[in-house]
């Protein structure tokens, strides 16, 4: 385990622990989208897969959607993503980490049967949310039409 650098900005190390894990707003603008649209989900809910344990952003269990809405600096935004100046040894290992376990979470979820949706935190809620419902709208139907298929083919 890598260690952590000592802050040399007391400021910036005061700005990095007021980043939320979860209820950033854009999920929640995103959630507000769902919830208005009739969509029910839950959040932050542990999900085990093979490989391990995850925590989606939002995430619909009966049809195994889970989606991850991305921040640009922790998970390496190719538009907005920086490389920052300082600690750069630090940042550098550890930004590409997050984005190597990205790869590795959403690659474990799909072959545990999950349809995994990953967004950027720039992205319009609206346009998130519409995706999202049009995902889990195709998969209810999928899900009806082998559930009511009869067994005596």
């Amino acid at each position: 385990m890598t260690d952590y650098p000592r802050p040399r900005d007391e400021a910036v190390s005061r700005r990095m622990r007021l980043n939320p894990r979860r209820d950033t707003g854009p999920e929640l603008a995103v959630r507000s989208c769902l919830h208005r649209d009739g969509l029910r989900f839950f959040v932050d809910r542990s999900v085990r897969f093979p490989s391990g344990v995850v925590r989606p952003d939002i995430i619909f269990p009966t049809i195994r959607v889970a989606v991850f809405i991305d921040g640009c600096f922790w998970h390496g935004c190719p538009d907005h993503g920086t490389n920052p100046q300082r600690n750069r040894d630090y940042w550098g290992p550890k930004l590409a980490r997050n984005r190597a376990r990205d790869v590795a979470v959403d690659m474990g979820l799909r072959s545990a049967g999950w349809q995994v949706l990953r967004h950027w935190e720039h992205e319009e809620a609206e346009r998130v949310a519409a995706h999202v419902a049009t995902v889990c709208k195709r998969s209810r139907a999928t899900a009806l039409t082998i559930g009511s298929r009869s067994t005596d083919d």
